[in-house]
Order: structure tokens, then C-alpha cells, then sequence
């Protein structure tokens, strides 16, 4: 199957997150994606956790299928040959250091682009590379914290607490794959690549526009999470949230369906304003009462008032649904080592989408193949390893 871009080559300095869940992207999409590692270490993803699988662990699965894989010595001047060579013939090059990082190993922009005029040099930082906090460690929890998205909660009362799933890395990703598709379609119509950049704390705050707007016209605070008619609420079984939005009068539904009198003629509840003032009131009121049965009963009076309304869920039991099977977002295969199991892409195209081509690679895997597809013979590939510029 020919897919949207597949002839596309791109080398891929990236690691963790940020860099890797971009590139992998590409390569879902058809690209041909060379992932350079450190020889020996590799991604360090392929060491975050202890598994029986080293290397090739469900973390490091998850963010590289349909990538090659060489492990070269970058600070070895053969070693960065072989990177200027493959340069050559790249349509982008991507990566996630720290600003300056690149530039000092001499593989900065201004070097490649004289290689390669048309090349796309895209990359992720934690903070922007110019600025006070321009050469400090990126990371997702970090930037939760620092662009506001860590302090914003439903509840005042509630602690403030880390997000256990990554929003900044996957948020700056995909913004990275965004920049890298604008280029390119830019170097269509003029022939010219350039650099593509996002970071972490800029997505973080692209995140929460629409809290950011109120903030910068109205001078105040925002949260559809804390609005009065919305919550989450445990059950005798579990929890439910509901959403009570997108009706003239959703209080007075929701106390249908929970069989109570109506809170919305309460002077507490009688309008918004009074229901966001008594919002701890009104809350204490619908989790007493939803305490009292289980999730599925409350589910089916709600629904039949048409309430916005879901249980609250583990991973596990949304993996399971058939609704994620039928949308395509189970990827499994026989895997080179183990059996695959991974998330699919949520991007569905009609004619030519997603494609499972390459396996997670094993460290320096395709190191071969791939400077022979760039003109080394096999001498010189084997002279190359005996010198341990490549493994």
C-alpha cells in the first residue's frame, strides 16, 4: 500500500516521548524513519523501566514501531560522517536535546542545510531556545507545573497533583508533526526546507486557549471542570461523571433521573450564578444520593433523559471495550521477539492510513542495511564496526 509519505526519508535523533511519538507518526504514515542511537545505550526509553525485555520494552514498543534503527559513535568523526552522509538524501531531521546541543556536535541547521538545502530540521525543547529557562531540562511534568496546567482543579480543596499521563510530551509531539507537514508542504510550492520548533511549555499553554483568553481579557479564572452542573461522583460499584451542559435546564433533569426533588426551584440552585457559588452544596446533595446505587443503574436513568453522562473507567476496561477495537486502536502482531500489543493511530484515513511495516527495532538493528542503501560497501561497513563507530 502506497501511503501519504511514503518516499519520504527522515533521521531521527529523538528519545522518551516528545521526539519519538512525533517521528513514529510519520512512520505510521509511510515514511521511512532512521532512528540514530548511542551505541550501547540506545533511546532511553529503552532503559526507563525493568523488564524482561530490556531494550525492547512495552515503553520503548509503544513510541518506535516503523522505525530502522543504527547505533553509531556521534563523537567519533567517522561517526559523523556517516550522519552528514545520510543528510544528504533526508527530507527532515528531527530531535529533542536541549537548545545547543546539536549545534554543538556540528549537525545544527546551519551545517545540514548545506549539505541538504531542502532539508526540514524540526525540534522539541522544554522552553524555546532563547529565554531565561532556554537551556533548562525539559520535561512533561515540568512543564505542567510551570505553564499553569498542574494548579488548575475542579476543587479548590483538591491537592495539587501531578497528571499521571503525559499532555506535554504528546501535546508538543504532535504539534511537531503539525510543523513538520506545514514545512514540507511549504517546500513543495518553494523548494526551500526550514526549521520547524515546539516545545513542551508552549503546548502546555496552547492547551488551555481557551483559559488563557478569559484570563488575558477578562482578568479571571476559568474551568469547564468546576462548572456547577458537572462532576464526578462515586457509586456502590464504581463512579460516574456527569456532564450537565447542552440543556435549557440541566439541574432540574438531573434530579429526574436521580429521583429527588427538584434542586433547580432550590434558591441555592435557581440560577447558574447561585449554582456556582453553592457548587460544594449542590455536590454534597448528588454524591450523597448517588452513592446509593450502582453505576449501571445510574447510568440508564441518566441516558434516558438524554444527560451527558459516563462511568469512570481504568485503562484496562477502555482497552477492552469493542468500541476500541472497532475504531482500530489495537495494534497487534507477532512481533520479532514477543508478541505486539500496542495503541493505534487516531488518525483515520479512507484510502491509504495506517500501516504496521517495521517491528520496535532492536538497538543498531538495520545499521547495515542502511549504509548500504547510502553507498558503504561491506568493508567498510565491517572497518566501521571493528573501530566502534558503528555496532
Amino acid at each position: 500500500m502506497t501511503q501519504p509519505l511514503s518516499g519520504l526519508r527522515v533521521i531521527d535523533f529523538t528519545q522518551v516521548m516528545l521526539g519519538p511519538c512525533a517521528t513514529q507518526t510519520l512512520g505510521d504514515y509511510g515514511a521511512d524513519v532512521i532512528k540514530i542511537e548511542r551505541i550501547g545505550a540506545g533511546d532511553l526509553s529503552r532503559t526507563a523501566i525493568e523488564d524482561p525485555a530490556g531494550m525492547r520494552n512495552p515503553v520503548f514498543c509503544s513510541l518506535n514501531r516503523n522505525k530502522r534503527s543504527i547505533a553509531l559513535d556521534l563523537k567519533s568523526p567517522a561517526g559523523l560522517e556517516i550522519v552528514r552522509t545520510l543528510a544528504k538524501t533526508a527530507d527532515v531531521a528531527v530531535n529533542n536535546f536541549r537548545a545547543g546541543v546539536m549545534e554543538r556536535m556540528g549537525l545544527g541547521y546551519a551545517t545540514l542545510s548545506e549539505i541538504n538545502p531542502r532539508i526540514i530540521y524540526a525540534f522539541g525543547t522544554g522552553f524555546g531556545t532563547e529565554g531565561p529557562y532556554a537551556h533548562k531540562g525539559g520535561q512533561d511534568i515540568l512543564a505542567q507545573a510551570m505553564s499553569g496546567v498542574m494548579m488548575r482543579k475542579c476543587d479548590p480543596s483538591d491537592p495539587v497533583t501531578i497528571y499521571p499521563t503525559a499532555l506535554a510530551d504528546y501535546s508538543a509531539g504532535m504539534h511537531l508533526v503539525q510543523g513538520i507537514l506545514l514545512a514540507l508542504l511549504h517546500r513543495e510550492r518553494t523548494g526551500r526546507g526550514q526549521v520547524v520548533a515546539v516545545s513542551l511549555y508552549d503546548s502546555m499553554l496552547a492547551m488551555q486557549m481557551q483559559e488563557a483568553a478569559m484570563w488575558l481579557m477578562r482578568d479571571r479564572d476559568f474551568s469547564w471542570g468546576s462548572m456547577p452542573h458537572t462532576g464526578a461522583f462515586e457509586t456502590t460499584d464504581g463512579a460516574i461523571v456527569i456532564v450537565g451542559a447542552f440543556k435549557a435546564n440541566p439541574l432540574r433533569d438531573i434530579s429526574k433521573a436521580l429521583g429527588i426533588d427538584d434542586l433547580s426551584v432550590d434558591d441555592r440552585f435557581s440560577t447558574f450564578e447561585r449554582s456556582v457559588r453553592n457548587r460544594t452544596a449542590l455536590h454534597a446533595i448528588l454524591r450523597a444520593r448517588i452513592a446509593t446505587n450502582s453505576t449501571a443503574h445510574w447510568m440508564e436513568r441518566l441516558e434516558a433523559l438524554d444527560l451527558l453522562c459516563s462511568p469512570v473507567r481504568n485503562l484496562g476496561a477502555a482497552l477492552a471495550d469493542p468500541q476500541t477495537e472497532i475504531n482500530g486502536m489495537i495494534v497487534r502482531a507477532a512481533g520479532d521477539t514477543e508478541p505486539l500489543g500496542l495503541v493505534g493511530s487516531p488518525v483515520h484515513l479512507s484510502d491509504n492510513g495506517f500501516a504496521l511495516r517495521h517491528d520496535p527495532p532492536a538497538l543498531g538493528f538495520h545499521g547495515a542495511e542502511i549504509l548500504a542503501e547510502h553507498g558503504y560497501d561491506h568493508a567498510t561497513i565491517e572497518r566501521l564496526r571493528t573501530a566502534g563507530v558503528l555496532a
